[in-house]
């Protein structure tokens, strides 16, 4: 969101202290920011509604600032297994998904961090029209926030693994993070999120400097250079092994285990010397292997592999720890590499003629 000469101020995205300085140019004590910081993270639609803030400084916050507000386009939810789907509307126009996942441990909801997204990857719904921009902070916690108040259900996980590449959006991300992970707000603990990637080193080397106890899992998708770069153009200018080796920094930085997230396509990747290898590229890591059935997008050819199991049974009998992904939400495209960047004119309604099933 534009922070330039003038813009409105957005709040939701400041820390308790940026917000305590803030409301110290205005003339407010700092006791005042605990309070609009607790009304935001409880998802107000108006500063009218902050009852025990007094009318005059909601009068200077509706003068100088934004509240961020999504509106719900569309709300599917799987007949399956309950997963909701939800597409918002943002304060431009631009549109994004959100699903919301129920299991036995609690509720987990996958939120993304930009419209559509740069990295290319060929199986992956979120990249068709590439990216248009990134989310602020508050974009992001505004879905984990409206997702909550809509549903009736707390989230008590998060997966950042919706639309768009993480740390292609590095310093709202980790403004992000501090701000669910504030006791004044969300509280979600950096144990429960979990953080996707598909391999942008520089940026992992800098998440590990802030030694947060998130789980990274990184997109593998192949243990090899020839068939990965087909798959994801990231891995033109990185590799497997360089990747892999800024994982190790990782682990060695935060002694938190990485999963390695592996898309099964038929005849691609899912050969017995690409398990092979895989299970040699990992040896001696604290690793492990989220293999993912493939799951169908309109316009790619690509088709599910028949050998997850026989994959999983290889990479476990060489010591690499395995497990294959349930599917969830599928009946809506809500499972992994489903999720798009939605627009006017393209399957959204227009403003005022909301779709709600």
């Amino acid at each position: 969101m534009e922070q330039g000469a003038g813009a409105p101020v957005d709040l939701k995205s400041m820390t308790q202290a940026e917000l305590a300085a803030f409301l110290q140019e205005l003339g407010e004590p700092k006791f005042r920011a605990k309070q609009v910081f607790s009304w935001l993270h409880k998802g107000v639609t108006s500063f009218d509604q902050m009852g025990n803030v007094p009318k005059a400084l909601r009068e200077k916050l509706v003068q100088r600032c934004r509240l961020t507000v999504p509106e719900i386009v569309r709300r599917q939810q799987s007949a399956q297994d309950g997963t909701i789907k939800y597409l918002w509307r943002l304060w431009d126009g631009n549109c994004v998904e959100t699903v919301l996942m129920r299991y036995r441990h609690g509720n987990s909801l996958c939120v993304s961090c930009q419209v559509g997204c740069n990295m290319g990857c060929v199986f992956c719904a979120s990249a068709l029209g590439g990216k248009v921009r990134d989310l602020a902070p508050s974009e992001i916690l505004d879905q984990v926030i409206f997702a909550q108040k809509d549903s009736g259900l707390p989230v008590s996980n998060l997966v950042m693994m919706g639309i768009g590449e993480p740390l292609d959006n590095v310093d709202n991300v980790l403004r992000f993070l501090e701000l669910v992970n504030d006791p004044d707000g969300l509280n979600i603990g950096m144990r429960h999120i979990s953080l996707s990637t598909c391999g942008l080193v520089n940026k992992i080397d800098k998440l590990a400097e802030c030694a947060l106890q998130l789980t990274l899992s990184v997109s593998l998708h192949a243990p090899d250079d020839e068939t990965r770069s087909k798959l994801m153009p990231v891995n033109r200018s990185v590799g497997v092994e360089r990747l892999l080796e800024s994982c190790r920094r990782y682990f060695a930085r935060t002694g938190r285990r990485i999963s390695y997230e592996y898309a099964m396509i038929d005849g691609v990747n899912d050969s017995d010397w690409q398990a092979d290898l895989l299970a040699r590229r990992l040896k001696g890591q604290q690793a492990h292997v989220n293999l993912i059935p493939l799951n169908h997008v309109e316009e790619s050819p690509l088709k599910p592999s028949p050998r997850v199991r026989q994959f999983q049974r290889r990479l476990e009998a060489q010591g690499v720890t395995a497990t294959v992904r349930r599917k969830l939400g599928g009946d809506i495209d809500a499972s992994c590499g489903q999720l798009r960047r939605k627009q006017m004119g393209e399957g959204v309604p227009e403003p005022g003629k909301e779709e709600v099933p």
